[in-house]
């Protein structure tokens, strides 16, 4: 095997609780061997301490790449920034809040790197039931409704039978990027992708991950309104874009 680099996105908007632990968690992660590691850090504008927490982290970090948003422009333009400035064969987005633990990086990579795929998500809803009530109730069951739905529409427009198109942990080649414009600005920036991706044929496979979704208290920003524009989105990037 040849050396390979990693390109990990890490958009972030007022995270000033995780963003330092997200970091060193992504730094602390091995991943196969000859695999390199870039971390890119993007700052989208953020109104509490996450901006100088992340500058201390490059006293800390040399190599990690950080870019700074003048406004908040969403999660999808943080994600374009990064995109553009990376340099690795592979590009991994990890969300700031560490919902998802990058201790499943290594798995996501080694279903590229065995080449079955060269996109690849980590499904969180193989084997997970809805629960409305008891120890075990799902968190935010509106969600997980919404995220059923979008996932039937997608596998009808598409004929395909993926499982959870929404999740934050999405690894793909660089390649598959070659002819794709990005143009979203918020959370519609997951179905652009799933949607190009398939529109360009490319198979994605699902690895079964584990996640900790948070609630509004603890600070999960995906509204009513971001899934009004993620139904909306599945039809524009499927006919118009």
């Amino acid at each position: 095997m040849g050396t390979f680099k990693l390109s990990i996105i890490v958009p972030v908007f007022n995270e000033a609780k995780t963003i330092q632990k997200v970091v060193r968690r992504l730094v602390e992660v091995s991943l196969p061997l000859g695999i390199k590691k870039e971390i890119i850090v993007i700052d989208d504008g953020s109104t509490d301490s996450s901006k100088s927490k992340i500058k201390s982290l490059k006293l800390r970090y040399k190599n990690l790449k950080l870019v700074f948003h003048a406004k908040n422009f969403g999660k999808g333009a943080a994600v374009r920034s990064g995109i553009l400035v990376a340099t690795g064969d592979f590009i991994l987005i990890q969300d700031a809040d560490l919902e998802y633990d990058p201790v499943y990086i290594p798995k996501l990579l080694e279903a590229i790197l065995a080449k079955k795929a060269k996109v690849v998500y980590g499904t969180r809803f193989v084997n997970y039931p809805l629960r409305l009530c008891g120890k075990n109730k799902t968190p935010l069951p509106s969600h997980y409704v919404a995220n059923k739905i979008l996932n039937l529409l997608t596998n009808f427009l598409y004929g395909t039978k993926l499982t959870d198109i929404e999740t934050g942990y999405k690894i793909f080649s660089k390649e598959a990027l070659s002819d794709i414009k990005l143009r979203s600005n918020h959370f519609d920036i997951e179905l652009e992708l799933t949607s190009k991706f398939l529109k360009r044929k490319f198979d994605i496979l699902e690895v079964s991950i584990l996640a900790k979704p948070r609630n509004f208290k603890e600070g999960k920003k995906f509204n009513f309104l971001d899934g009004a524009v993620a139904f909306l989105s599945l039809f524009k990037y499927r006919f118009f874009d």
